[in-house]
């Protein structure tokens, strides 16, 4: 499934750990949305159970990430670029294509290892191109792992109980009707 991406700027006042201050700082987020609009959404109702006081979301822009590597063992988000050679159908040609990927890592040699374990099952040949840490604090998926949406609206049913009623035996008069 396509994911649709959004970096998000959030801006609010933090204190800091060193002087005991307050700041104003600025953090990237991305979420997975359907649109900007559930994007900004999305962002609001996070932070709103992270950040005590008020905060602005300044900007949402598209985030262009084709893939998306998580590691429970990682705590910096490194964007990086990795090009392989593809074939153009019409011209026959081979060019060079490149992906923006971005994975969770503890340091660069571990995010490049990740990047490799993570395109292992490609079949074709890639190179890493640049790694470099990127400034998203955290991601949040649409779904995360196995969860899916359980809120359900009170006018809709799971779509399991409407095929088990459309099997029913049909009676006379509802065929005499059609």
């Amino acid at each position: 499934m396509m994911q649709n991406l959004f970096e998000c700027k959030v801006k609010y006042e933090k204190i800091d750990e060193q002087s005991g201050k307050e700041k104003k700082v600025s953090e990237t987020y991305l979420i997975d949305a359907v649109s900007f609009t559930e994007a900004e959404s999305r962002i609001y109702k996070e932070m709103e159970s992270m950040i005590r006081g008020e905060f602005v979301v300044t900007n949402i822009r598209k985030a262009n990430y084709t893939e998306i590597f998580e590691n429970e063992d990682g705590d910096i988000w490194y964007k990086s670029k990795v090009s392989f050679a593809s074939v153009d159908e019409k011209s026959g040609k081979e060019k060079k294509v490149s992906n923006q990927i971005l994975v969770l890592a503890s340091n660069v040699k571990d995010a490049y290892d990740k990047i490799h374990q993570g395109m292992g099952g490609m079949t074709v040949d890639f190179d890493i191109n640049a790694i470099s840490e990127s400034p998203i604090l955290d991601f949040f998926p649409y779904f995360k792992g196995d969860e899916v949406n359980n809120d359900i609206p009170a006018n809709l049913k799971p779509l399991a109980e409407v095929a088990e009623r459309d099997e029913s035996p049909v009676s006379d008069t509802e065929t005499e009707e059609e």
